[in-house]
């Protein structure tokens, strides 16, 4: 019994925890926000050095002209550390300095100015952070986005009318597919033998000229996007900007390639674009898909809730029915469009590459 008592007490305790981590789990993102804005990622890299700092230390780079409160600044250090953010250096004097780990050094803007960082910040501007208690409303009435319930217009809509926000979504975009398409093009050679690429959803066409630069065997690319999302795209070479709709028709290539865009698509509305794709492709083309891929065993790895959690972003902001799909479920719609031939490479745990072939 007394054994029995222990257990029991030990579950409780358990579950109390993970309560109050849950009750709290706000202050995470919050945090990450916060020194983002703030340029600590920046202050500590500083050109590679990577040496660990106090938050005195890293509130003077930041905060060159004074200002600041250190021991507030190390207390979101030291939760942010607790998620591999920061590495905490503690010596035996109880002094903190902090240094990036390899998640700390993926916010650091590179060259170009990417990072994931961005993605961190646009997903936390204000006009998401409002919609967020309204995600039960998803549930209650699904025919409309928790979003656009809140400010009468959808997320896309909403953002194309500020440029502010059109040029901090671009930039979030790109600082996450960049990488990811630099590991794509290192271990995927699906682009050999394409001469026409068109790619559906291509936005600026960065990542179309990213293909096109890797295998120059494609020499006519066609960036395929809605009028509005292509208006400032700039000029690349061997690239034609077109604008329309992939639920109405896709142009003609030898392959066609999309990222990132079937997650806001019904099935419907992904199965119709999917028939639009085949018939734009010839015999034996194919078309090469990267888009989230949910795990089908719900478990509590880092991906998974990763990938759940990117699920319930884009049902309340952007479409309450469009989701994040199983390998399986993205297989079957392949079939129900005319695609027989199905294989998937888990080249990334988040954004596996999906080919369809005709």
């Amino acid at each position: 019994m007394e054994n029995g008592k222990v257990a029991v007490v030990k579950s409780q305790s358990e579950a109390r925890l993970a309560i109050l981590e849950l009750a709290h789990i706000m202050s995470v993102p919050t945090s990450l926000v916060a020194v983002l804005k703030m340029k600590v990622p920046e202050a500590i890299w500083q050109g590679g050095n990577n040496t660990p700092l106090s938050a005195s230390q890293i509130l003077s780079i930041v905060r060159p002209n004074g200002g600041g409160d250190a021991e507030n600044l190390q207390r979101i250090l030291r939760l942010l550390t607790t998620y591999a953010i920061f590495a905490e250096d503690l010596s035996s004097n109880g002094k903190r300095k902090y240094s990036l780990t390899e998640v700390g050094k993926a916010l650091v803007p590179d060259d170009d100015g990417l990072s994931y960082g961005t993605y961190v910040l646009q997903h936390y501007q204000d006009q998401y952070l409002r919609a967020w208690p309204l995600v039960g409303e998803a549930v209650e009435d699904p025919t409309v986005e928790p979003f656009e319930k809140l400010h009468g217009e959808g997320a896309y809509a909403y953002c194309m009318k500020r440029p502010d926000e059109m040029s901090l979504f671009y930039a979030s975009m790109s600082g996450m597919s960049m990488p990811h398409m630099n590991e794509m093009l290192e271990k995927y050679d699906g682009f050999k033998g394409v001469e026409s690429l068109v790619d559906v959803g291509g936005n600026s066409g960065v990542i179309l000229n990213m293909i096109m630069n890797k295998y120059p065997n494609i020499l006519k690319g066609i960036n395929f996007d809605l009028p509005d999302m292509i208006s400032s795209a700039p000029q690349l070479p061997g690239i034609t900007h077109v604008g329309g709709d992939a639920l109405e028709l896709v142009p003609a290539g030898d392959a066609i390639f999309t990222k990132w865009t079937m997650l806001t698509w019904t099935d419907e509305e992904c199965k119709k674009v999917l028939q639009n794709c085949y018939k734009a492709l010839p015999v034996n083309g194919k078309l090469i898909v990267c888009e989230p891929v949910s795990p089908e065993l719900t478990d509590e790895s880092q991906r998974t809730r990763a990938l759940l959690s990117g699920d319930i972003f884009i049902m309340t902001m952007y479409k309450t029915k469009g989701k994040h799909r199983t390998e399986e479920q993205f297989k079957q719609l392949g079939i129900s469009a005319g695609f027989l031939r199905f294989r998937a490479f888990h080249i990334d745990p988040y954004f596996p590459v999906l080919e369809f072939q005709k």
